[in-house]
């Protein structure tokens, strides 16, 4: 996994067009903008505040999204099995991990934890090693969000299965990703479906995908969490 994605380092976000993706925007910037806007909008519903947060990042590749949220927390902090793509991110905070389901930092070191797009490229039997790794280094009461693509959702498969980086892709539906939290000992808070409207069209109404977010046909789904 970490060669695979050391190769696709300097041309990754070339290897992202896709004709469908491209229709939903046109720039890949907002597909990180609407994660961050949704895991904003979830903590902000449970009254927690970002400022006090350190916040970690799994699989943070080359650091769009923690650059997205880092003026908000307190501290961000990256992991990701390429060191190509961390050699990318040189202004962030990070640290290689050695396998998949490893993650290098002490017990209880975050307040928040994001694995975006990353299960699905961790096999099967190392998933449920990944979500204890992460729940030890979440402090108690922490969050932690894992967003997937949502195999139920057709455009969404289409996708996947013509981008090299996913060739070797093996989606989890959300009732496999609540049952991963279940056996970590997190309390599974929400769910939350998204990416059911192009960049232009979500800009303009972006209630309609709050109202949307319960129907599991969305592009990508959020499952959120907490240590108890």
């Amino acid at each position: 996994m970490a060669s695979e994605f050391d190769q696709y380092a300097r041309d990754y976000e070339a290897m992202q067009k896709d004709p469908l993706r491209h229709s939903f925007s046109k720039d890949g910037t907002f597909f990180f903008e609407r994660k961050w806007l949704l895991i904003r909008s979830y903590l902000a519903s449970q009254g927690r505040g970002l400022s006090s947060m350190s916040w970690l990042d799994i699989g943070c590749g080359k650091g769009e999204l923690l650059r997205l949220g880092r003026p908000e927390v307190a501290s961000i902090a990256g992991c990701d099995v390429s060191t190509a793509m961390l050699d990318l991110c040189p202004d962030i905070p990070s640290r290689p991990m050695t396998a998949p389901e490893r993650l290098p930092f002490p017990d209880q070191s975050f307040d928040l934890l994001t694995a975006v797009c990353v299960y699905h490229h961790v096999a099967p039997d190392g998933r449920a090693a990944l979500t204890r790794e992460a729940a030890r280094v979440l402090r108690r009461d922490g969050v932690l969000a894992v967003i997937e693509h949502n195999p139920l959702n057709p455009a969404t498969r289409l996708i996947v299965s013509r981008l090299p980086m996913d060739r070797n892709a093996i989606l989890l539906s959300a009732k496999e990703t609540r049952r991963l939290f279940d056996d970590a000992g997190l309390r599974n808070l929400d769910t939350a479906y998204f990416l059911y409207l192009p960049e232009k069209p979500f800009r303009m109404f972006p209630v309609l995908e709050t109202a949307l977010k319960r129907i599991p046909l969305g592009g990508q789904y959020a499952v959120f969490g907490h240590k108890r």
